[in-house]
This record gives C-alpha cells, sequence and structure tokens, in this order.
C-alpha cells in the first residue's frame, strides 16, 4: 500500500498541474491540511517537505509554504530553444555571453557534428536566464560553415529561430541527463552553493536531413529545472 504521505504528495502535485493551485499562492497552514487530509500534522510535514525538495513548493519563514514560481519544465520530445521554453512558461528569457570563438573541434565536438579534421566550429559559452534568474550555463558547439553569413547576435541571442528564419528545417535531437557536482565557476555563474547537485545535459540537435548542427553540454540548477518525458 502507498505511503499516506506520499499520497498526499501526488494530489497536491497533481492540483497544482491542474491550475488548481497556481505558481506564488499560499497554501492552507499545515494544521488545515493536515484536517483536511485526515492524517496527523507529522505525516502532511513529510509530504510538504518532500515537494520543497523537488522544487515545487517553497517555504517562506514567518509567512508559510507558497507554490513555486522558479522552476521552469521542458518536456524531452523533439527539439526546442530554451528561449521558446521559457516563453511558453510565461517568463522572460535572457542570455549572457561569456565566450565566443571560432576554433577546431576536440574530438568529442567532431564526433558528435560529424566533422571533417579540417572544419571549424564556433563554441559559444553562455549562461540563460529566466526572469533574471541564471537557471543554466551551457556550451554550445556549432559547425561554422552553417552559421558563417549570419550576425554573432543572431547566433547567440536567438539561435534555432536564426537557424529557421534562414531556410533550415530542424529536426530531432538526441539528449543524455545525468546529475553531477557544480565546480567552483558554474556554482559562481548560477548562483549556487559549491558542489550543490546539479542536472547536466549533452545535446545534439539535428536538422532534417540528419544533420547535426548544435552539440551542447548544459549544467542546470536542479530546483530551477525540470524534464519531463510525454509519450504518445
Amino acid at each position: 500500500m502507498e505511503a499516506a504521505y506520499i499520497t498526499i504528495h501526488n494530489k497536491i502535485k497533481d492540483d497544482i498541474d491542474l491550475g488548481i493551485w497556481k505558481i506564488g499562492q499560499r497554501l492552507p497552514s499545515e494544521r488545515d491540511l493536515a484536517d483536511d487530509f485526515g492524517v496527523s500534522r507529522m505525516t502532511l510535514r513529510q509530504a510538504i517537505t518532500l515537494l520543497v525538495e523537488e522544487g515545487v513548493l517553497t517555504r517562506k519563514v514567518g509567512s508559510g509554504t507558497y507554490v513555486a514560481s522558479t522552476r521552469v519544465q521542458e518536456k524531452m520530445r523533439g527539439t526546442t530553444s530554451f528561449t521558446e521554453i521559457i516563453q511558453l512558461q510565461g517568463k522572460i528569457p535572457s542570455s549572457k555571453l561569456l565566450s565566443y570563438t571560432k576554433t577546431f573541434p576536440n574530438e568529442k565536438e567532431r564526433q558528435m557534428l560529424q566533422l571533417d579534421a579540417k572544419e571549424s566550429i564556433i563554441r559559444m559559452e553562455r549562461v540563460r536566464y529566466a526572469d533574471d534568474l541564471p537557471v543554466v550555463y551551457e556550451v554550445a558547439s556549432i559547425p561554422e560553415r552553417l552559421i558563417k553569413t549570419f550576425k554573432k547576435e543572431d547566433v547567440t541571442n536567438h539561435f534555432f529561430k536564426t537557424m529557421t528564419d534562414n531556410g533550415y528545417r530542424i529536426g530531432k535531437s538526441h539528449q543524455t541527463i545525468f546529475a553531477r557536482l557544480a565546480n567552483d565557476k558554474v556554482s559562481k555563474l548560477l548562483q549556487i552553493g559549491k558542489k550543490q547537485a546539479i542536472l547536466a545535459l549533452r545535446q545534439v540537435s539535428y536538422l532534417e536531413d540528419g544533420q547535426a548542427f548544435e552539440y551542447v553540454n548544459s549544467q542546470y540548477v536542479g530546483d530551477r529545472f525540470e524534464f519531463y518525458l510525454e509519450n504518445n
């Protein structure tokens, strides 16, 4: 039988997904919720604590428990740009460019992008934001021949849109997600604690003709971003 606190956890999460509890809305007190669910406050607190740890809820000292407003969701189906994901969540996307360099690819980049040894790439390093809150640090590698006529700001600010505006048809992507600890550089850029656990994503994006056009390594703040799967 499912533990009582898991049942409560699932019910509250489902209500949030359905919009019964709105983003930023304050939940009733633990006493009132415990009475509503017919459980002890200890059991109710277990469910709330788990939801806080998952980033679904947030506690404000002296104020109460609220539906979190900082987490962004990405549906793991198809290929979607970060800008589109953030906009679909009703947030304002922005980026800080750390570097933008024409260089020769390393062995991994050559393999992922299916490049010849003498081909060059553009490697750009960015921090991506949602409503001015840092969400992800990423290093993207792009075959230089595909974008050599593009303006730098068009590539760094809205790369996928620039590709489609120039006649490219974007197809599928391959993604690998794993957990890791943030190093000192990433911790500082993402404004999180040193050695905090983060979600790492490696993604290769392809055009409809099967040509790889971007290889990106991203590191997401776990309590500000989540991935979910949707099957047809």
